[in-house]
């Protein structure tokens, strides 16, 4: 399974509109939390979505929250 790994810029994409993207880079990270610092430099705290991240084989987290349409944030999106 991919990981998320402290000091690597990741990216995602809206799922609305391909041009428009989000970058976080990894500051810290635990066995269940990953922060990220946005673009802005705002500091964020997710927790892993263990289910997700086993489907997808990769840890994903949910740094704009969780609704029908957020946008998710892959370790193999880098």
């Amino acid at each position: 399974m991919n990981t998320f790994e402290i000091g690597k810029t990741y990216s995602m994409h809206s799922p609305c509109c391909y041009d428009c993207t989000w970058s976080f880079v990894v500051v810290k990270r635990t066995a269940s939390t990953v922060t990220l610092r946005s673009e802005r430099g705002e500091l964020k705290t997710c927790r892993i979505n263990r289910q997700v991240s086993e489907w997808n084989q990769a840890e994903t987290v949910h740094p704009l929250g969780r609704y029908s349409m957020a946008p998710s944030l892959t370790a193999d999106h880098f």
